[in-house]
């Protein structure tokens, strides 16, 4: 509970983080919490036991442990954050649950559906909250719509450890995004085709392993007559694409660059906005607006009590389905069904 100081201002709960995994996306989440007061970066694990000293030096983290069931034994964290390849994500998540703490994982929530499931129901089974990095719903076109009504490691670009490409990559942010704006729906059918043809070094592909698609396409129908085109790409021999967007009966919103389009008054009108005032308005009259500047602001916030927890489990597992459908009905040449995807979903997770 949130207590007042002297000068009658609400003093926030202090809540203290541990983090699992300090390689690239690891750093990038520490760089996020520095920023927020009220976290306590308690300790940090890591396998690289280098790595992990220097950088729990650099972010002032006072205890380390390259195997991460010693610090799930400490009484003194609130959460953990999961920052591991997409394979490790349930059974590290999992772990955390059994030993008392809040998780928040790095995108996708899983390597399959079935692993993603498992977590959400560990996160029910012991009263506990999940939440996905899912950066692109705090972005100021997501709450402007709202309001309207590769190449890396080699971990990254194999099967083995990260489940999937493009679609697991960057379609997680770019599906979820919509998904959140038009309320996560059911979803009944899917279609897709995957590819990987643009040219590679010989001696690089061989080295990385690389076995991942480069472009994923789909078309997704949900339940209410809603239906949803996907591209996704690392490689492409074009330039970008246009963007994701969303219209129906009543109007449409572009999403970047921000804008919006209806009729009025037998006038049509294609409006844009200044995120940056609506950005500064929503602040100053909004109570907690800042639980929505980050994913990790969100986090904080929602430990604290102060905000409900956003569902973004559920809109992960959502995009898990429909990625997961999309790898079926390439291997099938056909349109799967929901059911389908379920019943065949297989763990992938990695043994710890």
């Amino acid at each position: 509970m949130n207590k007042l100081n002297n000068e009658g201002e609400e003093d926030l709960k202090k809540v203290r983080i541990g983090i699992i995994g300090v390689g690239q996306i690891g750093k990038r989440h520490l760089e996020n919490y520095a920023a927020i007061d009220c976290v306590e970066l308690v300790a940090a694990s890591d396998i690289d036991a280098g790595e992990l000293e220097k950088v729990a030096a650099n972010f002032g983290i006072p205890y380390t442990y390259t195997d991460f069931r010693e610090l799930l034994k400490r009484d003194d964290i609130d959460a953990v954050d999961v920052c591991l390849h997409n394979n490790l994500h349930a059974p590290v998540t999992i772990e955390a649950f059994k030993a008392g703490k809040h998780v928040y994982c790095e995108k996708p929530i899983a390597g399959s559906y079935a692993d993603g499931k498992a977590m959400v129901d560990a996160a029910k089974e012991y009263g506990k909250m999940l939440h996905i990095q899912l950066f692109t719903l705090y972005k100021d076109e997501t709450k402007a719509a709202k309001a309207v009504d590769g190449y890396g490691t080699y971990n990254f670009v194999r099967k083995e450890v990260a489940a999937g490409g493009a679609l697991y990559d960057m379609g997680v942010y770019h599906i979820s995004q919509i998904l959140y704006l038009i309320g996560n729906p059911k979803v009944e059918r899917i279609c897709g085709r995957t590819y990987q043809e643009t040219d590679m070094d010989p001696e690089r592909r061989k080295i990385s392993g690389y076995n991942v698609e480069e472009l994923g396409l789909g078309l997704v129908n949900f339940e209410g007559g809603i239906s949803l085109e996907i591209i996704e790409s690392w490689a492409i021999h074009l330039d970008s694409f246009e963007g994701s967007y969303i219209v129906g009966s009543k109007g449409g919103v572009r999403l970047s660059p921000f804008s919006y389009h209806t009729t009025v008054c037998d006038i049509d009108l294609d409006s844009t906005a200044d995120l940056r005032k609506l950005r500064d308005r929503w602040h100053s009259l909004r109570e907690n607006e800042d639980a929505y500047d980050s994913p990790q602001h969100h986090w904080v916030a929602a430990l604290q009590g102060r905000v409900e927890l956003m569902p973004t489990a559920e809109i992960a597992l959502q995009m898990m389905l429909i990625g997961e459908g999309i790898y079926m009905s390439e291997s099938l040449g056909r349109e799967v069904r929901a059911e389908e995807v379920i019943a065949a979903s297989k763990s992938t997770a990695l043994k710890l």
